[in-house]
């Protein structure tokens, strides 16, 4: 695997986990749920463990 490929992926992997944090960032919302502010995994989706 090159380097570029290498780069791709980890690039598509964030992505992909913003999307997913956004997703869910705004479905709280629509609920009302505010807790979303509190939450790690969504404030910073790209740094957050597992």
């Amino acid at each position: 695997m090159s380097g570029f490929d290498r780069l791709a992926q980890r690039l598509t992997a964030r992505a992909k986990a913003l999307a997913e944090a956004h997703a869910q960032s705004r479905r709280l919302e629509r609920q009302g749920d505010e807790t979303r502010w509190r939450r790690a995994d969504l404030l910073w989706p790209t740094t957050a463990k597992g």
